[in-house]
């Protein structure tokens, strides 16, 4: 099962090291650090998210996660809302740069992929097809994990 794991991580690593590698050169603006990037999939994923919220989703400290998106308020890709419940709570939303940015983001890897894709054989697609259910059942174990 060890050897399985690490073969696992292997690909999956190398496959978005390779991918972000090259949509880097593509995406116009400056490149932004996989912290932030995971930070700003969050907050599309939950508008309205605050901090602590947004930390535990990431499974980072909330000291981290603020410092991130102090970083990307400043960036213009990030704005704080006040959380109408609660005053002394903010609500992150993206600006619509961090909208536009990943919009691009999402195509050009998507694309790189894709084209990759094609270059397959109908029996390596269907076998990647195939195994994503599992992949994605593992994904979420590793999620619910402490």
């Amino acid at each position: 099962m060890t050897e399985l794991a690490e073969r696992l991580l292997g690909t999956v690593q190398g496959i978005r090291r390779v991918v972000r590698r090259r949509v880097r050169a593509d995406v116009p603006g400056f490149p932004l650090p996989g912290a932030q990037v995971e930070v700003l999939r969050v907050v599309a994923d939950h508008p309205g998210v605050g901090v602590a919220a947004a930390a535990r989703e990431l499974h980072l400290a909330a000291n981290s996660v603020s410092t991130l998106v102090n970083q990307l308020v400043e960036a213009g890709l990030l704005h704080r809302e006040p959380d109408p419940l609660d005053r002394r709570a903010t609500r992150l939303e993206l600006t619509a740069a961090a909208t536009d940015r990943m919009a691009a983001w999402r195509r050009a890897r998507t694309g790189l992929v894709a084209a990759a894709l094609t270059e397959l054989s109908e029996e390596d697609k269907a076998v990647i097809e195939q195994a994503l259910p599992a992949l994605e059942k593992l994904m979420g174990i590793l999620k619910e994990r402490p």
